[in-house]
């Protein structure tokens, strides 16, 4: 005879206060891509936010200033493609699509990060994007690596 299973309470599966408020300044962080206001950084970013991606650990709220204004790229327009907030946690899973300035063509790149949150401000970040697949639509790549 199978067992009745409890019903989950409304409150069991509402994020908690910490939860809402980490994942409104992850979606205002990436808002920063398309709107390019970096001096809305300071108050979502910490000054000495770790960063760990492309095989670097490196220190300083001026990396991801850095990749807001990447040269060559405009009018980005950012798709979150899923989020997922535990505790002091953020991931997300995005679509970034870029004007490449020397042509007008549209470029696109996903990748997917996390972030850690102290106090509604993101202090370390994790994650990785196809690079390769963007420089390949931007023709600086080959389609294909040739074999060895």
């Amino acid at each position: 005879m199978a067992t009745p299973t409890t019903p989950t309470t409304d409150a069991e599966q509402t994020p908690s206060a910490v939860e809402r408020r980490n994942t409104e300044t992850v979606r205002r962080y990436l808002r920063v891509f398309e709107t390019l206001e970096v001096g809305e950084l300071k108050d979502l970013v910490a000054e000495d936010v770790v960063v760990h991606g492309a095989g670097q650990h490196v220190r300083g709220r001026s990396y991801p200033e850095g990749s807001v204004l990447t040269p060559g790229l405009s009018n980005c327009r950012l798709r979150v493609d899923d989020l997922f907030a535990a505790g002091d946690r953020v991931s997300v899973a995005f679509t970034l699509t870029y004007t490449h300035d020397r042509t007008g063509r549209d470029l696109t790149m996903t990748g997917v990060k996390s972030y850690r949150l102290v106090d509604g401000v993101i202090v370390e970040f994790w994650g990785e994007t196809d690079l390769y697949g963007l420089l390949r639509q931007a023709g600086l790549v080959p389609a294909e690596i040739p074999a060895l």
